[in-house]
């Protein structure tokens, strides 16, 4: 594309407390294939640490700083940008946002004498959605005001400097929300269509923490309600008269209305407020706008408009009942989570009932399966529940089985006073008052989790804001050690109580029947007892998946050249995480690799192991604590720390094992297991003291006595 270097283009970023996005935003503004910008960065009264973050990138000349002295909002400071800007076009972007490699350029092509032109916008979830494919060839349509801007976003639209001057283009900054809608008027005034690209132009980035870290849009609801109507209703109060800008104010407010009036109603604490601000927003509505709408529309709009609270009230709540109920005869998984939430939440509380699962219902294993057999063995007074994938399924004890997800299922979780799990707990399970949630978890974490990630690459990208609701019904959450309780901390925004007692499930590791153990689990599996075993349990990676929770996985250990090589002496144990769907292929492997990723306890399979070769996943701070060999099999090492996740533990220098990138490697390596030993010994007993030494075998009678017996363990770890 030779599009002439003549023309400036000013594009004004305000910039508050976002260094973490900053940093990619200038620089697909500063590789743009267009070199002739002036790019004005406004300082939003950031805090010390993003104000030097921000000054530290200020090293090309066309970059413009200026700073507020206090914090005046996203519409002061595109407005101060706008006073500032000489260039003959502008160009508004937010500071998490990035323009494609080559968006200024394509704009400017095609503007041709329009006052403005708009490309096309992708939303940024996740990293790889920057790989999208563009179109072969640019098409270029007229659309109307309405359509280019229904959104009510001035995001991606390259506008001439003369438009906004002769028009007098500036946001309104009475709020700190919905600004751009005052931008947009302008346009509804004086230009019924502008061109547009099929061209993906800017990428609008959806924050991953909209916890600790949102944007404008993730504020609460009332936030942006109340920044909304009050726009809506300047905006009204000043341009109202012109019919384009009235019927664009009014599909904003029925298309705001329609998407957010359930969460808005939601908090009775609001109640009155926002029936008055929507009581007077919809006073002005031009009746003609709403014959489209649906009848119950209709009539809360007509409440809302005489002002009827109480009619109207009754009317929504009539409303939601029937939507929930129309919603609940669609299918039977939804007509059972009706049914618990009407009905089975207002069955008394059962004081000693207690709900275990252990992955997703997948396993009788983990620190769930320690917790409920030391129940038993004790002949504690608790009914136990087990919540199992397959209904048949058969453990030790008296336990009630259920399926997950069943009526049955339900019924339980809304009545029992305790939950034991060692997994997040669905979005839509209930925590009464009284309930007990005791969070076993499943591992010391080498790789970054929650809170701690930048990016998140796995298949939920609201992984962030379910992990931070799910955690908040925590009462405890178990630690395996003083690395693990500060990780914790942080990761998961957890502030209950932290009991560092160790994992329950590692007490088998020493037990005194560890040989009578072993012995047993090798002949259920058909081991030979000759045979040496290696163990190759691998995590899963986020980036490669089906879908949420099932990943792809493909197996990079040549077990075939192992069979050849060490097939006199040892047989290989593959067990894979519980996210990765795909089956792991043995064929012609009899005898050597045996596929045990369903079998129930990993940590019997610790007992019966010679070696463990892993890559990321934590199992081997658990083996660790029987000081036997661990290989780390890290053929994808860069990728993994530097994009996908990221370490806490200097892995490198720290793990109690070589890192191996090839299969030759590992072998090469099992066959001299005993010099691997010796040059890693000193590492590994630092390793044992620092992530170990708190297990002793009595990590689950800890637990039960704290939780369920009421009783402070005095061999308690303390923070």
């Amino acid at each position: 594309m030779n599009t002439k270097q003549k023309a400036t283009v000013s594009i004004i970023i305000p910039y508050y407390n976002s260094m973490e996005f900053i940093g990619d935003c200038l620089n697909s503004v500063l590789t743009q294939s267009y070199t002739n910008l002036e790019l004005l960065i406004i300082n939003d009264d950031s805090d010390p640490e993003n104000t030097g973050y921000i000054e530290s990138l200020l090293h090309d000349k066309r970059i413009v700083y200026i700073k507020n002295e206090s914090k005046k909002g996203v519409a002061y400071s595109r407005n101060k940008g706008l006073s500032s800007a000489t260039g003959e076009f502008v160009f508004f972007m937010d500071s998490d946002d990035l323009l494609a490699e080559n968006g200024i350029e394509i704009l400017l092509a095609h503007i041709d004498e329009a006052s403005a032109i708009a490309g096309r916008t992708k939303r940024l979830v996740r990293p790889t959605d920057l790989e999208i494919p563009q179109p072969s060839e640019v098409i270029v349509s007229d659309q109307t005001i309405l359509e280019i801007f229904q959104s009510g976003s001035i995001l991606n639209v390259l506008i001439r400097s003369s438009f906004i001057k002769e028009h007098s283009l500036r946001f309104y900054e009475g709020t700190e929300g919905a600004t751009d809608i005052s931008g947009v008027i302008p346009f509804l005034l004086f230009v019924k269509s502008l061109p547009s690209l099929n061209i993906w132009t800017y990428f609008q980035r959806v924050r991953n923490d909209p916890i600790s870290n949102q944007s404008l849009g993730q504020r609460s609801i009332q936030e942006r309600t109340r920044d909304f109507i009050k726009v809506y209703s300047k905006m009204n109060q000043q341009y109202g008269t012109s019919e384009p800008v009235k019927e664009y104010l009014d599909r904003l407010l029925l298309s705001f209305y329609r998407r957010e009036v359930i969460n808005i109603f939601k908090d009775q604490k609001h109640l009155n407020e926002f029936f008055d601000l929507l009581s007077t927003a919809m006073k002005t509505l031009n009746p003609a706008s709403i014959t489209s709408q649906p009848n119950h529309i209709k009539r809360e709009i007509a409440q809302l408009r005489s002002g009827d609270k109480n009619k109207f009230i009754k009317g929504f709540r009539f409303h939601i009942e029937a939507r929930d109920f129309k919603n609940a005869i669609k299918g039977f998984t939804r007509l059972k989570r009706y049914i618990y939430d009407k009905f089975f939440l207002r069955f008394p509380m059962k004081e000693n009932y207690i709900v275990f699962e252990s992955f997703l219902g997948k396993n009788y294993s983990d620190s769930p399966r320690n917790i409920y057999e030391y129940i038993i063995e004790n002949n504690l007074d608790y009914q136990c529940i087990w919540v199992f994938n397959d209904k048949n399924r058969q453990i030790p004890g008296n336990a009630k089985i259920v399926k997950r997800f069943s009526l049955a299922y339900y019924y339980y979780f809304a009545v029992s006073k305790y939950w034991i799990n060692n997994m997040r707990q669905p979005l839509h399970l209930v925590k009464r008052e009284g309930n007990v949630f005791l969070e076993t978890w499943h591992g010391t974490p080498l790789k970054k989790l929650v809170f701690d990630m930048k990016d998140v690459y796995s298949a939920n990208p609201r992984y962030k804001q379910d992990f931070y609701m799910q955690s908040r019904a925590w009462d405890y959450l178990l630690s395996p050690n003083r690395y693990s309780s500060e990780i914790f901390r942080s990761a998961f925004k957890f502030d209950n109580e932290m009991l560092e007692f160790g994992y329950p499930r590692n007490d088998i590791l020493y037990s005194p029947r560890k040989e009578e153990i072993v012995a047993k689990v090798k002949k259920s599996i058909g081991i030979p007892n000759n045979k040496k075993v290696v163990l190759y349990a691998p995590t899963w990676r986020d980036d490669d998946f089906y879908e949420p929770g099932k990943y792809k996985f493909q197996l990079q250990l040549d077990l075939h050249k192992m069979k050849e090589t060490l097939g006199t002496d040892y047989v290989v144990a593959l067990r894979m995480h519980y996210f990765i769907a795909d089956d792991i292929n043995v064929e012609g492997l009899d005898g050597f690799a045996f596929n045990l990723s369903k079998y129930d306890e990993i940590a019997e399979l610790y007992l019966i192991s010679d070696i463990l070769i892993t890559d990321y996943s934590s199992v081997f701070f658990d083996y660790a604590n029987l000081k036997r060999p661990i290989l780390f099999f890290t053929y994808d090492l860069d990728k993994y720390r530097d994009q996908l996740r990221g370490f806490y533990l200097d892995f490198e220098n720290e793990g109690p094992g070589p890192l191996l990138k090839t299969s030759d490697a590992i072998i090469d390596a099992i066959a001299n297991i005993d010099e691997v030993n010796k040059q890693y010994a000193e590492r590994y007993d630092a390793f044992y003291e620092k992530f170990c030494s708190w297990h002793e075998g009595k990590s689950t009678e800890k637990v039960v006595k704290k939780v369920l017996l009421g009783e402070d363990p005095s061999f308690q770890k303390q923070s």
